[in-house]
Parts: C-alpha cells; sequence; structure tokens
C-alpha cells in the first residue's frame, strides 16, 4: 500500500472529507508500513506466531492514527495535566517505539542457521567491550530476565561510544539517549506465554539460539558508520 493510500485510510477512519485543506489536518503526521517477515521456527507455535504479527500490525495502526490526529490538535491548549495534546504524543511515542522494536525482533530472529563466525564484526565488537562473547551474552540474559513485560535490546550508544545492554519496560521506558538498536529481544508475556507458560528462559535459550547474526552484522556496520560520524 502506498504512502497517499494509507493517509487516505487514515481521514476516512477519522471522517475526514476528502477536499478539507491538507495543511489544516494531516500537514506533518508519520505513516508506518506493515512488514512480512518469515518466522520459520517451530520453536514458537504457529498459532502464537499469528497472534504476535496481529498485535504488531496493531501496533502500525494505532501509530498512524495517532500520529495523524496529533495534526488537528492545539499546540496553544497543551499543558502537563490534562491536555489531550500530551496525551496523543505519548501514545504516538509508545506506539512507535512498539512498532519498531517489533520490527527489529522479528527480522533478528529464526534463523534457519545460526552462525556468528569468530571473525565478524558482530563478535569482535561485543568482546571488545564485554571483554569477551560469553560474558556479553550472560549480560544480555540478565536484561532479559530482568524486563518487566518490556524488551532487552543491545545498542551502540554514541555518547559512550561503545556497544550497552538495556532494559526497556513496556516499550519506551527506561531508554537512555543516543542507543542505536542491533540485537533485540522481546519479553513480553505475548511474546512467550502461549508456548512456554512462566518458563522464560526457556523461550530466551530457544530464541537465541536462532538469532539471525546475518541480520544483526548488518546492523553493527551501519552502528559502525554511525560512531564514526557521531565522535
Amino acid at each position: 500500500m502506498k504512502y497517499d493510500d494509507i493517509k487516505k485510510n487514515i481521514r476516512e477512519s477519522m471522517g475526514l472529507e476528502d477536499d478539507q485543506p491538507t495543511l489544516d489536518v494531516l500537514t506533518e503526521a508519520f505513516v508506518a508500513q506493515v512488514k512480512q517477515f518469515d518466522l520459520n521456527t517451530e520453536k514458537l507455535s504457529q498459532k502464537a506466531k499469528t497472534a504476535h504479527i496481529e498485535l504488531y500490525k496493531n501496533y502500525v495502526a494505532c501509530f498512524n492514527r495517532t500520529s495523524a490526529e496529533l495534526d488537528g490538535l492545539s499546540r496553544e491548549d497543551a499543558n502537563a495535566t490534562c491536555s489531550a495534546f500530551r496525551d496523543t504524543k505519548l501514545a504516538e511515542q509508545s506506539n512507535m517505539a512498539a512498532v519498531y522494536l517489533h520490527e527489529l525482533y522479528f527480522a533478528n530472529i529464526a534463523a534457519p542457521v545460526s552462525e556468528l563466525p569468530m571473525d565478524s564484526l558482530t563478535y569482535m565488537r561485543l568482546s571488545r567491550d564485554w571483554g569477551n562473547f560469553d560474558s556479553w551474552q550472560e549480560d544480555f540474559i540478565a536484561c532479559t530476565m530482568s524486563a518487566q513485560s518490556g524488551w532487552a535490546v543491545c545498542c551502540f550508544n554514541t555518547y559512550l561510544q561503545g556497544y550497552v545492554n538495556i532494559i526497556i519496560d513496556g516499550h519506551d521506558r527506561c531508554v537512555p539517549m543516543g542507543c542505536v538498536p542491533v540485537i533485540v529481544m522481546d519479553m513480553w508475556e505475548h511474546a512467550y506465554f502461549h508456548d512456554y507458560l512462566k518458563n522464560k528462559r526457556q523461550y530466551l535459550y530457544n530464541m537465541m539460539a536462532q538469532l539471525n547474526w546475518d541480520v544483526i552484522e548488518n546492523r553493527f556496520v551501519r552502528a559502525e558508520r554511525i560512531a564514526q560520524v557521531s565522535r
């Protein structure tokens, strides 16, 4: 679906007429499009995968809608206690984070062959910043197990000029400034409960055993380019 078609659908869902001036209604709205992912893994049931993809699609729809709604809200009436602008802006931010975290997660799991060469940029950078690869993995697992309905993310930090593991509660809480994600793990209950019940550690081990290191390597390459310009 093209960008203009998506905006048209959003306008229709909001009851806006086609002849309403664009500058008055949808001037700066962001538009996300649903992406397709090949979750070719037996470690997740088809029912769980389908439900997760549908949840992701709903985040995309909510992000598009809240972003569009912001264009019609008064900036002059914005305040910190009772403001439609504040509520909608926070909803836009949360849904935006949910969309892109899910896309990063889906893309870096379920690899048919999961191999990380020792001469890869990924292996060398993780070993450099944690002393060795096993220490990075231990720290990342600790972050995943500490997440409360949220995410564990390995990211490049432009201020530290190095890679760090972080915990995100919800979709957008406790996110440090300057983080570029390279490895993303969904630790919300909906990601594992259907297949693993409370055994999220087993879910985690199965997902990490099928990390798509080719996708992750490309992210590290991009992160290194960012490192060069952010020093």
